[in-house]
Formats: structure tokens, C-alpha cells, sequence
């Protein structure tokens, strides 16, 4: 009878495909070296062609690299990503996948923009310092006429127009297209804003008021979704709780001053530009005028402003950043301080009463 050789019992060559034991001590061995899952066989493969030189430049659409290398497009999206965080990709949406450094930045960090505002706006420094630094933007005032395929040539749309159709936001995020909305609060799209802290400077002028004597004060609000009135309701709540505060539209600011209110403030210098001449050749006694938000060098009235060079340099970075083209919409903020015109004055009678 013939014995056999304990070395050749159980091989695979013996007993055909390999036993569950082999299958996992191989299963284990690839985890050791870091390639359990296929999209990190993948994701090697794809080094090795980049690092040899294999692609350069522009990679080709992930539907033709998953066909190249028999994977489905999930596992390949997930090797490119992995590459990217690395470094050693530049991922863009809507751009297309580049090996680091090969990305053409003149395309990717200004390209065309639109410029949207309203026609008593368009000398603003804040628009000229924009078009001196892209001599590609174009601006219009109505943009219920442009055509689809009139948007396809810009890279980046900045509104500064303040009552712009929400239709033509939303169809702008819809289409990926960066939107930079200027001295507004943000709404439910996906947009970018650049602005003033309207809501901090609001509240800090109405602390100043209230330490003023002010107890009655108007608050005038001409912007979409104007934070003014509610950050002077909280100020009020702290500084001074028997104080009144109403918010109102340019038509009662006159009614509220001639019933009492001693102090008006603005959401932004137009509307206290406004609310002076309805008070000129008008009995408006010592009212105190002041505003809040973006100025240039001369500002109407009293109150707290960031210039229109710093809104200008913010959108300047984020556009040619990239910033205003992530995922997620980005909302800048800026700083506020005080300029004084001699608009603000103090109720002598209040401040009296309070130091007795």
C-alpha cells in the first residue's frame, strides 16, 4: 500500500481552488499591505500611472477611466478622491480632474464674470475696483432679458442689484454657477454673500443711542431680509427694556418723528440720504439721523460703516480663490467701525433724569 507524503496532502494543486484557510490568510495579507478594498487597488494603479507619466495634464472623464480600468464609477470616484486629498490631484466640479499643478489657472481663479446692479449704483467704487481687476466682466441692469445661452460664457455672477428674481438665482445654483450677492443677507439658495455685519452694527449704533438718552427710536429698513430692526429690538432688550422701537418703511419714518421718536436708523446710507431730504424745509427738532453698512469715503450720516474697498478686496479673494466655487456657500462679514458727522446727538432731558 502505498503511503502518502504528509508535505502534498491539502495543496492546491492537489485539490483544486484554494481552501476557505488560504482564501482568508490571502484576504489578510492583502489588508496588511493597505489593499483589502478595490478601489485602493485601483487607487495604486492610478499612482503608478501618474507618477510614470501616463497621464498628464487633464485626466480623461471618470465614465472613460472606469471602462479603461473594469470598475464601476463609484469605485473610481472614490480612488480619485482619495489621490486628491493626498495632493496629488485638483478635483473641480463641472472642471474635470488634473494632476497637481496642471490646472489652468487663469481659467480656474478669474474666467468671466457677470455683473448684475442697479443703474444708480453703477459708479460705486466697489463695482469699478471689480471691473479694473477682470477686464472680462460684463455688467447689465435687467436681467429678465438674458438668454440661457448668454450666461453659458461666465464663470461667476456678482449681484448687486437688490431686488434680483429669485427664478434666475435659483437657475444660476441649479447650473453651478458661482453667485457672490453684495451687501445682502443670504437667503434659502446657495449663494455667496460679501457684506457689512449689518446685524452687529446695527446693534452697536442702537447701544449708542440708548446710552444717548434715546428712547424712542425708528428703525428704517429698505433691504431684502434687513436684520436692522430685530439686532435693535435685542440691543433694546439689554441697554434699555422701556424703550420703544419701531421699524418702518420710508413712508412713516415722518409720522413716527412728528408722534415722538427722538432717533432714526438706517439699514444703509441710501435710506438715510432718503430720510434727510424728507427732513429738510420740515420741523424734524433734534432728531438724531444715522445708518449703518457700506460707504465710501464721504458717509451721509452718522454711524458705523466698512468702506467700499474692503467689500470690493473680499469679493476680489473669493473669486479668485475658488472660494465662491465650493460646495458650500460662504458668507463674509466685515467689520464694521464708527464714523462720526455730527448726526447723532443726545436727549438732554432723558440723560438728566437717568443721572438724577
Amino acid at each position: 500500500m502505498q503511503t502518502e507524503d504528509p508535505a502534498t496532502v491539502g495543496t492546491p494543486a492537489d485539490n483544486g481552488p484554494e481552501s476557505k484557510n488560504d482564501a482568508g490568510t490571502s484576504r489578510s495579507r492583502r489588508r496588511k499591505d493597505g489593499l483589502s478594498y478595490k478601489f485602493e487597488r485601483l487607487r495604486e494603479r492610478l499612482r503608478k500611472a501618474i507618477v510614470e507619466g501616463e497621464f498628464e495634464g487633464k485626466l480623461p472623464g471618470e465614465r472613460a477611466l472606469a471602462k479603461r480600468f473594469f470598475v464601476n464609477a463609484k469605485t473610481l470616484s472614490k480612488a480619485l478622491t482619495d489621490l486628491a486629498a493626498e495632493g496629488l490631484l485638483d478635483r473641480s466640479i463641472g472642471r474635470g480632474t488634473y494632476v497637481k499643478g496642471a490646472r489652468p489657472q487663469q481659467a480656474e481663479r478669474a474666467g468671466r464674470w457677470l455683473i448684475v446692479c442697479d443703474p444708480e449704483r453703477e459708479g460705486w467704487t466697489t463695482i469699478r475696483m471689480i471691473k479694473a481687476a477682470n477686464d472680462q466682466s460684463t455688467l447689465v441692469h435687467n436681467v429678465g432679458a438674458l438668454r440661457p445661452s448668454f450666461l453659458r460664457q461666465f464663470d461667476a455672477v456678482i449681484d448687486f442689484a437688490l431686488n434680483t428674481p429669485e427664478a434666475f438665482l435659483r437657475d444660476l445654483v441649479v447650473r453651478n454657477v458661482p453667485v457672490v450677492a453684495i451687501n445682502r443677507e443670504p437667503d434659502v439658495y446657495s449663494i455667496n454673500v460679501v457684506g457689512p455685519d449689518r446685524a452687529m452694527a446695527a446693534g452697536l449704533m442702537a447701544r449708542d443711542l440708548f446710552m444717548l438718552g434715546h428712547r424712542d427710536v425708528v428703525v428704517l429698513e429698505t433691504l431684502p431680509r434687513s436684520p436692522a430692526g430685530h439686532a435693535v429690538r435685542q440691543a433694546a432688550a439689554r441697554y434699555a427694556p422701556d424703550a420703544l422701537v419701531r421699524v418702518c418703511a420710508l413712508g412713516e419714518v415722518a409720522g413716527a418723528v412728528r408722534s415722538g421718536a427722538t432717533a432714526v436708523l438706517c439699514d444703509c446710507p441710501v435710506g438715510a440720504t432718503q430720510v434727510r431730504a424728507q427732513f429738510e424745509g420740515a420741523d424734524a427738532g433734534e432728531v438724531s439721523l444715522c445708518a449703518v453698512g457700506c460707504c465710501d469715503d464721504e458717509a451721509p450720516v452718522s454711524g458705523y460703516y466698512a468702506h467700499q474697498r474692503m467689500v470690493a478686496q473680499a469679493v476680489l479673494d473669493l473669486l479668485k480663490t475658488g472660494g465662491a466655487g465650493g460646495q458650500r456657500p460662504t458668507a463674509v462679514w466685515l467689520a464694521t467701525r464708527y464714523v462720526d458727522k455730527g448726526t447723532v446727538r443726545a436727549v438732554k432731558d432723558q440723560v438728566e433724569e437717568e443721572a438724577a
